[in-house]
């Protein structure tokens, strides 16, 4: 196997792979894959007994806290990719997994690859807008023969970081929200990371008018719970990535799109809120991994100033 020293693939993993191969088959090269926050990922090409190739994704989980974390989320990704073989949803297929590294270094998911890329500028937005609305509410409409457990949101009023700077009166409203109970809704299949870093484009040069949706990817998170949280996710990423007006355009997209959200705005504003607070824990995590994918501009301080930007318009168009 030839690889880049970045990218090699450890020695018990190396083997575990070997053996969910087809007879004839070998790996011939693994690259690394950039931009996953919790765990390593590797593209490895398999060298096929015809002749030709095809490639596989490793997904390794290798620093502690995601370690202790691991088996609960690849049990989670197995559901989902397993609820969502035959569906409309371009979602990777399962070929192995390892979630408590019995055979591995570390816990361990190997799956299909999906061509295409995630893209992170501005140009041909709003196209890509309109697809991801729609691909959401396709996830939605997922009836799952086993439901995926009851979501989970970590942040709490007591957890928020405001960022430096910020409208102090705005931000103290907003956590106001979240001491709430959450709101009663309708449980959805959820992604639960929806977002334009988990979904995978082919964008036609110089057509980006004429981009598709190739696939969706990452669903360790996925869960059962209100299509208002996924909505809230995505549009808050959009708001740090391309401005804080494109928050709520994503949501107009998504109902746009036939998706459904909660009627009163009090209930829509706690989702949202809630996950704009949730970001402000994880500006630098969230942000590391789109500059290193070329979004130079995109520094910890003006992804604090968009977030700032984003609650305090929630806060005055829907508090």
């Amino acid at each position: 196997m030839t690889h880049h020293d970045e990218a090699a693939v450890r020695p018990l993993t190396l083997a575990w792979v070997r053996r969910h191969l087809e007879v004839g088959e070998r790996i011939v090269s693994a690259d690394a894959l950039h931009g996953g926050i919790t765990a390593e990922l590797r593209r490895l090409t398999i060298s096929t007994r015809d002749g030709g190739t095809r490639d596989l994704v490793l997904r390794t989980f290798v620093d502690p806290f995601s370690v202790q974390r691991a088996e609960d989320w690849l049990n989670r990704e197995v559901c989902a990719l397993t609820q969502l073989a035959g569906t409309d949803v371009p979602a990777p297929g399962l070929v192995a997994v390892d979630p408590t590294a019995a055979h591995c270094e570390y816990p361990s998911l190997l799956m299909t690859h999906l061509a295409g890329r995630p893209v992170l500028n501005d140009e041909g937005l709003e196209t890509r807008i309109h697809l991801l609305a729609r691909q959401l509410v396709a996830i939605h409409a997922v009836r799952p023969i086993e439901r995926p457990r009851e979501y989970v949101a970590l942040t709490t009023a007591d957890t928020v970081v405001t960022p430096k700077g910020a409208d102090a009166g705005a931000w103290a409203a907003a956590i106001d929200v979240i001491r709430r109970p959450a709101p009663p809704c309708e449980g959805r299949f959820l992604h639960r990371d929806f977002q334009p870093g988990n979904v995978l484009f082919d964008v036609p040069s110089p057509r980006p008018e004429g981009a598709r949706i190739t696939g969706v990817v990452d669903w360790a998170a996925a869960s059962w719970g209100p299509a208002d949280l996924d909505v809230a996710h995505c549009s808050t990423i959009l708001a740090l990535l391309h401005g804080p007006a494109w928050g709520p355009r994503f949501t107009e997209a998504y109902e746009e799109a036939g998706g459904v959200l909660a009627t009163a705005a009090s209930e829509r504003l706690y989702w949202r809120v809630r996950d704009g607070l949730a970001c402000s824990e994880e500006v630098q995590q969230v942000s590391q991994p789109w500059r290193e994918a070329g979004r130079t501009d995109l520094t910890r301080r003006v992804v604090e100033e968009r977030l700032d930007a984003y609650v305090t318009a929630l806060m005055t168009a829907l508090g």
